[in-house]
């Protein structure tokens, strides 16, 4: 038993010398009523950037004889809030430079056929690959943008079928 008691009491001698900061923890004071240490509190903040959208698909409306009169239809996106500790831009693009066609559809349409605004009368710009900065702003606990589709519809070239498109939001910070 006093064997185990030597052996517990060494380990625990060895742990307090080898423990990080051990020394620097001590300060012998005389001759006053108080004694003090100073600790140093530190850390490092990345950057952190969150994007939602209220949803991940926006089912556009069907074109109708209208539709394709005009030459186009109007539908709402999604609202995309950004929090940040930092300075960032939103940016929206297409993941593809044409629309997926598929049962018939045009696979040809070309992604600048939806076109997206930040208010619902525009001005309209045509998504590309290329990403536009739509939004920029410094640190916030959220900011939220409403966007706006137009899509662009022709008897000639806008067979009957399924069209779908990827838009890609994106936030970056400098």
């Amino acid at each position: 038993m006093t064997r185990k008691l030597i052996a517990a009491a060494a380990v625990a001698f060895i742990t307090a010398l080898s423990a990080p900061g051990a020394a620097a923890q001590a300060q012998f004071c005389t001759g006053g009523n108080s004694c003090g240490l100073n600790n140093s509190a530190s850390v490092t903040v990345g950057t952190v950037l969150r994007l939602d959208l209220s949803t991940s698909a926006t089912a556009l409306t069907a074109p109708d004889n209208a539709a394709y009169i005009a030459g186009f239809l109007n539908d709402n996106g999604p609202l995309a809030t950004v929090k940040s500790n930092t300075a960032w831009t939103l940016n929206i693009s297409s993941a593809a430079s044409t629309w997926t066609g598929t049962a018939g559809a045009n696979p040809g349409k070309l992604s600048a056929d939806l076109k997206w605004a930040l208010a619902s009368g525009g001005p309209y710009v045509g998504l590309s690959t290329s990403p536009a900065a739509v939004v920029t702003s410094g640190g916030t606990s959220g900011v939220s943008q409403s966007f706006f589709y137009k899509t662009l519809w022709s008897y000639a070239s806008d067979t009957p079928g399924n069209y779908s498109l990827v838009v890609v939001y994106s936030l970056t910070a400098p």
